[in-house]
C-alpha cells in the first residue's frame, strides 16, 4: 500500500513538485501550500480538507512569470500525482472514481471524477454569470488549473456549477465538490482489489 505519492515536473518555463499523503490531513496543512496566489492556495487547501489528504506544493518559475503557466503546469503535476496514488493503489482496491457536492451560502457545484485514461474536462456553468476575477485570481485561470488535473490524471472530470452570485463562493463551492470527488476516488475498498474505475481496465500500448 502506497499512502503518500510525489511528483516534480520541469520544463524550460518551470518546477512544479505536488506531494499528496493520504494517511491524514496534517495540523499545518495550510503551510504547506504554496501558489504564489493566496486565493489558489485557499482553494487547494478546500480540497485537502474536503479530502482528508495532506497537500504540499512548492514552485519556480524561470526568467518571467507567466500566470497561465502557474495553474496549468501545477494542474498538471497535481494530476500526475492523483493518477499514480490510484494506480499505485489499484491491487489495494483503490476506488478511481467519485463524486461530490459543494455548497457554501447561494452557491452549489457538482464534480465527478473517474480515473480511466481518458482525458477530459468539462466545466458547465449552468447559465451562471461567473466573475471575470475573484481576488486577484482569473476565473480562466482556475478552469485552466482543473482542465491541466484532467490532462495529467489522464481521468474524465466533470463539473457542473449549478447556483451561485458572489465569486469566492462559487469557487469554494467548485473546489469543495472537488475535494469530496477526490477523496472519495481515493478510497481502498477491499472489495475492489485489482479492479479499475472502468471495465476497460489499465490501457496500454504497442509501437512498432
Amino acid at each position: 500500500m502506497k499512502k503518500t505519492v510525489s511528483v516534480t515536473r520541469k520544463t524550460s518555463e518551470s518546477t512544479m513538485s505536488v506531494r499528496l499523503d493520504a494517511t491524514g490531513l496534517a495540523p499545518d496543512y495550510r503551510k504547506r501550500i504554496n501558489t504564489h496566489a493566496p486565493f489558489f492556495s485557499h482553494m487547494l487547501e478546500h480540497i485537502a480538507w474536503r479530502s482528508g489528504m495532506t497537500i504540499e506544493t512548492s514552485l519556480s518559475l524561470s526568467d518571467f512569470t507567466l500566470n497561465h503557466v502557474i495553474y496549468e503546469d501545477l494542474g498538471i503535476t497535481f494530476g500526475k500525482a492523483a493518477r499514480a496514488y490510484v494506480w499505485d493503489n489499484k491491487a489495494e482496491g483503490a476506488t478511481g472514481y467519485g463524486d461530490g457536492i459543494g455548497i457554501i451560502d447561494e452557491a452549489k457545484a457538482v464534480c465527478a471524477i473517474s480515473f480511466e485514461e481518458r482525458a477530459y474536462a468539462d466545466i458547465n456553468y449552468k447559465n451562471i454569470t461567473m466573475p471575470c476575477e475573484t481576488e486577484n485570481v482569473l476565473s480562466e485561470d482556475l478552469v485552466t488549473f482543473l482542465e491541466g488535473f484532467a490532462q495529467g490524471a489522464q481521468c474524465t472530470l466533470h463539473v457542473d456549477i449549478e447556483k451561485g452570485v458572489n465569486g469566492h463562493h462559487i469557487w469554494e463551492a467548485v473546489f469543495r465538490a472537488f475535494g469530496i470527488a477526490l477523496g472519495r476516488a481515493f478510497y481502498l475498498v477491499p472489495a475492489r482489489k485489482g479492479l479499475s474505475a472502468g471495465v476497460a481496465g489499465a490501457v496500454t500500448f504497442t509501437v512498432e
